[in-house]
């Protein structure tokens, strides 16, 4: 069998075990809004936005060396 669908459906059952045993409502206060929000959606947004602010600095940090090594062999 192919190694990445394996690896895509054991994660997926970890991912939805996780949601099951974190189900509970929290409510969470940020300056004048308040709010419900489920524990594994708010780790899961917690995740996403590690991942995207990861991604994106290592994106800016490749692109300043290509120019940075594009402007030193000029």
């Amino acid at each position: 069998m192919n190694v990445k669908l394996i690896l895509t459906v054991i994660l997926s059952s970890l991912a939805v075990w996780f949601v099951a045993q974190n189900s509970t409502v929290v409510e969470i206060a940020f300056l004048f809004w308040r709010f419900s929000i489920s524990t594994a959606v708010l780790i899961f947004l917690g995740l996403l936005a590690g991942f995207l602010l990861g991604w994106s600095l290592h994106s800016y940090l490749a692109h300043r060396k290509s120019v940075d090594e594009y402007n030193y062999l000029r």
